[in-house]
């Protein structure tokens, strides 16, 4: 588990400065999306109901009915689950040593970089869009001269304080 107090691999004399994760608002987009997704099986039930009112009446069809809606739900809820996994398990640790990238690729797989801060070459803050521009999210983007050549760390709270923040430790 992560703590702002135990780091992995922590070196000798290496603080946290920053835990980074993606901004707020991409998680209420999401949460809106699925629940404007959720109504799609009651708008088709009402909209069937007025077009085709013997559909609903029989042995048959309104346990069909009532099975597909479970399974959509059930759909629904397993993508809500594997987003909202995604957004939390993405972060950034920013240390006086080295920049940590956790990124979640999928339910089980994940993939940590790191990179030592005297490697940086050139940090970049990038705001693109309506959303982005009001809400103050973007991205931050890191040159390296390691194998790696380049962290992106997507859709964070703040991009220009980051950036200013890697500029100073790497200096």
């Amino acid at each position: 588990m992560l703590s702002k107090y135990r780091l992995p691999n922590q070196q000798e004399g290496e603080e946290i400065i920053k835990i980074i994760r993606r901004d707020f608002f991409i998680l209420v987009k999401k949460i809106v999306l699925f629940l404007l997704l959720n109504l799609l099986p009651l708008i088709f039930f009402y909209l069937a109901s007025l077009n085709f009112p013997t559909m609903l009446v029989g042995d048959i069809s309104p346990p069909l009915l009532i099975l597909g809606a479970s399974i959509y739900y059930l759909f629904m809820w397993l993508l809500f689950f594997f987003s909202f996994v995604d957004y939390y398990l993405d972060v950034w640790i920013v240390t006086n040593k080295r920049i940590i990238d956790i990124e979640q690729r999928g339910l089980f797989s994940r993939v940590i970089s790191e990179q030592k801060l005297y490697r940086v070459q050139d940090v970049t803050s990038e705001t693109h869009g309506f959303f982005p521009t009001i809400f103050a999210y973007g991205s931050v983007l890191i040159q390296t001269a390691g194998e790696k050549e380049r962290f992106h760390f997507k859709q964070i709270p703040d991009p220009d304080k980051v950036r200013d923040v890697i500029i100073k430790l790497a200096e």
